[in-house]
């Protein structure tokens, strides 16, 4: 046999050993194709640095960010029926749950936490979209509920994070009644003399919008969320009409009249916590006086030492 047909040349991989790229090393901008590496996403709170894309926060990161890194309680989550209907399409809907519980590490869409924003009690509420679209369902609303009742045992504001695609309807008519639920919690809350503020995030729609995220005292979003009840290539078939450029983002609410303020990522504690002294008539937080330093102490007397000679002159 000839010694050329004998030979195998050795794979490179297999001398060097293959190296394990994870999926998510490299996140792609929506609007511009920029790609951003991972860690420099989360350290800036995932906003894209170049475009100021707002990417969407899983729940743990969202408290992370709005508690400033300082400690906090998160709330137990619900314990509800699983699979009432015995719902099932193309896979179970207990299937379903399994897989965004392994995926997320959460029990439910809706999480809930106490903690201080820049020195304010509150209860933090917050959707996770990737646990299946943050949709609404018998846990997420008993969440939300318990979340409002926590408030008002603790005598604090509540802030609502919506991230959602709307009622679960895997459920049925049992996540639809989640809209009057958590509306009445909502007015719990409002009857104990308690604030309630809502950031809207990309996207909130469904039956979220049209209960308690557009309940709040002050609506807040962040630039560029998707704000509506029915999509518009929904609205455009059922009216035949084209819908203007922008139509249901938060900055042509705020043209409208229909939310207060678009805030960025970065900015939102700081406003949190001042809406909330407002509100709650408490004092405005000391300012931090930061030392001088040897420069500005040097040109601070060379400045001193001069005047009287100009003044002389």
């Amino acid at each position: 046999m000839n010694w050329i047909t004998n030979y195998v040349r050795p794979k490179i991989n297999s001398m060097l050993g293959r190296r394990e790229v994870p999926e998510n090393l490299w996140i792609k901008c929506p609007e511009t194709g920029e790609m951003v590496f991972h860690s420099d996403l989360e350290e800036n709170h995932f906003v894209i640095p170049a475009s100021g894309y707002h990417m969407k926060m899983s729940a743990e990161a969202r408290l992370r960010h709005i508690f400033g890194g300082s400690q906090y309680e998160v709330l137990p989550s619900p314990k509800v029926p699983q699979d009432p209907l015995k719902f099932r399409d193309s896979k179970k809907y207990a299937d379903r749950l399994k897989d965004s519980r392994t995926k997320t590490g959460l029990e439910d869409s809706v999480v809930a936490a106490h903690g201080a924003v820049r020195g304010v009690d509150i209860v933090a509420c917050v959707h996770d979209f990737a646990f299946m679209g943050g949709s609404l369902g018998i846990a997420a609303g008993e969440a939300i509920i318990q979340a409002f009742e926590a408030a008002i045992a603790r005598n604090c504001p509540l802030v609502m994070f919506p991230a959602s695609g709307g009622a679960r309807m895997q459920e049925g008519i049992l996540s639809l009644m989640q809209l009057p639920r958590t509306t009445v919690a909502v007015e719990m809350l409002k009857e104990a003399g308690l604030p309630y503020i809502v950031v809207l995030t990309n996207p909130t729609t469904g039956g979220v919008s049209a209960s308690y995220a557009m309940l709040g005292d002050v609506h807040l979003a962040e630039p560029g969320a998707e704000i509506c009840f029915a999509g518009k290539r929904v609205i455009e078939q059922t009216i035949r009409e084209k819908l203007p450029e922008g139509f249901q983002t938060s900055e042509y609410l705020l043209d409208h009249g229909m939310i207060d303020m678009v805030v960025h990522r970065h900015d939102l504690p700081e406003m949190i916590s001042r809406l909330l002294r407002i509100f709650l008539k408490m004092d405005a937080p000391a300012p931090v006086e930061l030392p001088a330093q040897p420069d500005d102490e040097a040109a601070t007397a060379e400045i001193a030492a001069d005047e009287p000679a100009e003044a002389a002159q």
